[in-house]
């Protein structure tokens, strides 16, 4: 039974929730989980064992039937933790998030998944047209 799992990450108030949210109520058989490194990935094993129970696999599995789980996160493809110390002041932003930011994108630059990065000035709409076509091509390949 196949599977399909989504990671949108990226800066803070960078939009990926509100991403998240809008490709989770245009996709069927679709959960959404937030961040927290050591619940993911324990949602994520128990999430495609109990969708491997729950979906009869046929041999031809529409995009319809596969399940899709959306996870969204500042550090996701990283198992590092995002430590609130010193909690946020004036500079935090400038001086720590964005330097980790990029310290995290050239390790996701580094490794050989499938990621695509999305050009934030474009509008919230455009983006999630973008994410939402890329998302039923690459279902209707899983067939």
């Amino acid at each position: 039974m196949k599977t399909f799992i989504v990671g949108i990450s990226g800066v803070t108030n960078g939009g990926k929730t509100t991403l998240a949210k809008n490709l989770q109520k245009h996709l069927p058989n679709c959960m959404l989980e937030a961040l927290n490194m050591e619940k993911m990935m324990s949602a994520i094993s128990c999430w495609m064992e109990s969708a491997r129970r729950s979906v009869v696999s046929t041999d031809r599995e529409s995009a319809e039937e596969i399940p899709i789980l959306i996870i969204e996160g500042f550090l996701l493809f990283n198992y590092n933790t995002r430590v609130y110390e010193p909690p946020d002041s004036p500079g935090y932003f400038d001086g720590h998030v964005w330097p980790m930011y990029l310290k995290h994108r050239q390790e996701m630059q580094d490794i050989t998944w499938e990621v695509v990065y999305l050009d934030g000035t474009k509008s919230e709409e455009d983006l999630f047209l973008q994410v939402y076509e890329d998302l039923i091509q690459e279902l209707a390949k899983q067939k």
